[in-house]
């Protein structure tokens, strides 16, 4: 079938944070594995409306995080219910209907799912003044809620947490709107991988303890390398994969550091394979975002949180925390001691892989697709009713 002629889904996202973008990616590939006649338009709406501005405001996002967290913080708490103060600066991030509205009108999507929350805004708004009727799909990509995400003329909330779900109602929506499915992540993280045979590719040894380090510059491992020089102390050499992203920087900064540790080091930068490096690994220390979170849960890999950022990522480390999912680590000595200590009894570890099997489906994404194809027979059921009502009540 000619694209042309398919049905299109527009899905909105951003890229401050990487999450937003990969749960894109992960509805996009379900369209394409589960709906032929469907085509998934992916859309950074914050590039598009704002192409000069998104650069510096996506710079300043993630310095604002390194060096005002606490400012970040408070402004989170701050805006986390509905208020005048909340309203005003939702108002300030959703500017753009004019842009987004000339999109819709060329592409003519029959749904526009949001993975961002101020996407999720402006799509709200525009139904608001009755300027498109298109069903509207919002996926909250964290364990947590947040007033951004939340708008009146949403149609459908997908949720990661039945808690999020409950959270929702007690805020007053319908439950009927809201479907707990899962955070949805992309199909390779779904997928078996033989651990011996990606450790021959990466020239690791399959059998010997692995330490996956997530964090790049924006998370942990920028705040300093007192961590790395306390995983000398560990009493046993092990693997450590250590993923930088595009900090070239840091890349350079550790290669430096680390070029006479008694470990085995796998120093990566941007890499669009962690699901590889998830496979080989025992362990992972990460930042608890969200849809990071929810991929290593469906590869069963325990999660050691540090140094989690203010705001939702302390929001989803409470979540892994409460649910047995992750152990939190409070400073570096911490981390080594319990490093250490899953070294030597692993049953924490077999602890949070059997809660993994327990909280993450492995079918979220098209569970969460599933959902948006019900909600456009639902809206559009609605709106044929309200047109006959309409209709008879002119005769």
């Amino acid at each position: 079938m000619n694209s042309k002629n398919k049905d299109k889904i527009l899905i909105l996202s951003a890229t401050f944070g990487d999450g937003h973008k990969q749960v894109a990616k992960a509805i996009s590939e379900a369209v394409d594995y589960t709906l032929p006649d469907s085509e998934p338009v992916i859309l950074d709406i914050m590039e598009w409306i704002h192409p000069y501005l998104y650069p510096i405001s996506n710079y300043v996002y993630k310095r604002s995080l390194k060096k005002f967290p606490q400012l970040y913080s408070y402004i989170y708490r701050k805006t986390r219910e509905k208020s005048s103060f909340s309203l005003k600066l939702n108002a300030l991030f959703s500017i753009g209907m004019r842009s987004l509205l000339e999109i819709l009108q060329e592409l003519k999507p029959s749904v526009v799912v949001s993975t961002y929350p101020f996407a999720a805004g402006i799509m709200s708004q525009l139904k608001e003044q009755g300027l498109v009727d298109l069903p509207a799909v919002t996926i909250i990509t964290d364990y947590t809620d947040h007033s951004y995400w939340i708008h009146p003329y949403t149609d459908q909330y997908v949720v990661g947490s039945r808690q999020v779900r409950d959270r929702l109602i007690a805020l007053g929506i319908e439950s009927f709107k809201i479907k707990y499915t899962g955070i949805p992540i992309r199909q390779k993280f779904l997928e078996n991988h033989s651990r011996e045979k990606l450790a021959s590719k990466y020239q690791l040894d399959s059998k010997k303890f692995t330490l996956l380090i997530m964090g790049g510059g924006d998370g942990f491992i920028g705040k300093g390398l007192s961590t790395f020089r306390g995983l000398e102390s560990l009493p046993t050499s092990i693997q450590l994969i250590i993923i930088c992203g595009r900090n070239r920087k840091l890349y350079k900064q550790l290669e430096e550091e680390l070029k006479d540790s008694k470990h085995d080091i796998l120093l990566m930068g941007f890499c669009d394979h962690v699901h590889e490096l998830m496979a080989i690994s025992d362990l992972m220390i990460t930042k608890p975002g969200g849809v990071t979170t929810s991929e290593a849960m469906a590869m069963e890999l325990p999660i050691f949180i540090f140094n989690p950022l203010p705001g939702q990522e302390e929001d989803n480390a409470h979540y892994l925390l409460e649910s047995g999912l992750a152990i939190l680590a409070e400073n570096d000595r911490d981390l080594i001691s319990k490093i250490q200590s899953v070294m030597k009894d692993a049953k924490p570890l077999t602890f949070m892989k059997q809660r993994s099997r327990q909280y993450q489906s492995k079918t979220s994404s098209i569970d969460a697709l599933e959902v948006i194809m019900r909600t456009i027979n639902r809206v559009n059921d609605q709106d044929n009713c309200f047109l006959t009502m309409k209709m008879k009540q002119s005769m």
